[in-house]
């Protein structure tokens, strides 16, 4: 499975990279007019699909098959965007928070979710495998 030390600093560098870009561009539709869920329903979106490139080939080195980690990475990435969606429906519809500050708090938590979740149950290694995962 690896060591989750390198690991997480691999996904904390891709998730960096990849964030900060995505919340700029967040950032920038929000401020063109589209309303915070929208935007960062496109900007999650967007983030989706570059992530899985860059955590299933480098974050986690997963050997395992396409089709089976990235249904995984899916549904995975459907809890995230439900709690990050929902943050945004708590914090900023209901309790009136300012939308930049709110979606960059999300930003974190749902990065915590997703590494724990990527790591046990998206690119998991399989026991007995030779030298790779599933």
């Amino acid at each position: 499975m690896g060591k989750p030390v390198p690991q997480l600093l691999r996904y904390g560098l891709v998730g960096v990279v990849t964030n900060l870009a995505l919340y700029c561009f967040y950032l920038l539709i929000a401020y063109l007019g589209i309303e915070p869920k929208k935007a960062m329903t496109i900007s999650y979106v967007a983030g989706v699909f570059i992530g899985f490139v860059g955590h299933r080939k480098w974050t986690f080195m997963h050997k395992g098959t396409l089709l089976g980690s990235g249904a995984r990475y899916f549904i995975a990435h459907f809890f995230g965007y439900l709690i990050n969606f929902l943050i945004l429906l708590i914090f900023v519809d209901k309790l009136g928070y300012s939308h930049q500050w709110v979606q960059a708090a999300a930003i974190i938590v749902v990065a915590g979710f997703l590494f724990v979740t990527f790591r046990y149950f998206v690119f998991p290694k399989v026991e007995g495998s030779a030298g790779g995962n599933e």
